[in-house]
């Protein structure tokens, strides 16, 4: 027998509910919000607050100048979470995401880069011993090292071994 290729091994790698104590941490690659990333999201949604889109209004507002949706923020954590390599790998444990927390204690602007820095907060079994709830902390970090938006994430995911859970 021949040993697995580094594609073949990848491909069997995954990561399941008692691979996530408290603790874990990781952060995603990083995303640059541009005045077309707002105006495309403007028209998809019909979100056309003049706070987003008008630049003459937003000059005068106390932001200054304009901002990016806080909608358009979430889905950008979302893409950049769902593109992290520790996600991919949930990806054959994940049943889905049940609770969803959103809130958003800065701005974020035209031209913010932002990243997301996820931390495991709660682990914790479910009746089901095939199964177990991880919470995340998900915070979207922009170029100043500002936090911009958090996301608490409980997500329900696949146990490795429901013979030995607890």
């Amino acid at each position: 027998m021949s040993n697995p290729s580094v594609i073949e091994a990848v491909a069997q790698a995954a990561i399941y509910w008692e691979d996530l104590p408290v603790g874990t941490r990781y952060t995603t690659s990083s995303r640059t919000i541009t005045e077309a990333d707002v105006a495309a999201f403007a028209a998809l949604t019909g979100d056309f607050n003049r706070l987003h889109v008008d630049a003459e209004y937003a000059k005068a507002s106390i932001y200054g100048q304009r901002i990016a949706h806080g909608m358009l923020v979430a889905s950008f954590m979302a893409g950049l979470t769902s593109r992290s390599i520790p996600n991919q790998l949930m990806e054959g444990a994940l049943f889905g995401v049940l609770q969803n927390t959103l809130k958003f204690p800065r701005p974020t602007f035209i031209g913010d880069t932002i990243r997301v820095e996820i931390e495991v907060v709660e682990q914790r079994p479910t009746s089901r011993p095939d199964r177990g709830l991880i919470s995340f902390l998900r915070k979207a970090i922009n170029q100043r090292n500002e936090v911009a938006a958090e996301l608490g994430a409980t997500c329900l995911l696949k146990r490795r071994n429901p013979a030995v859970a607890s």
